[in-house]
């Protein structure tokens, strides 16, 4: 089972237009569910409609928010050719943020 966490609080700044967003001050106030970097794209997106968030916060093994995703970038993952059922959040986030490998894997 994986662990996600709800923390409700109003959204501090406007939704952006980026996929996926590196661990800031502005990300780490952002209010939604934090889930463990570990978790698949697929569960991902359950977690994400169950809440109704269009984003998670992301974090790693000691509970530090790493990145947050959002259902643009999960969709968009999810449809793309290169999909397995075992991508993890780990792997298009780059464990910090957006990696090169995140963003061509979603083209």
């Amino acid at each position: 089972m994986t662990l996600v966490q709800i923390h409700l609080r109003p959204h501090l700044r406007s939704a952006s237009t980026d996929l996926v967003h590196e661990s800031t001050d502005d990300a780490a106030e952002e209010a939604g569910p934090q889930v463990w970097e570990d978790m698949t794209v697929e569960v991902a997106l359950s977690v994400m409609s169950g809440a109704g968030v269009g984003h998670l916060l992301v974090c790693d093994d000691d509970g530090r928010r790493t990145a947050l995703v959002t259902r643009a970038c999960l969709t968009a993952v999810r449809d793309s050719s290169g999909y397995t059922d075992r991508i993890r959040l780990r792997d298009i986030t780059g464990g910090h943020g957006s990696s090169p490998a995140a963003l061509a894997l979603a083209r």
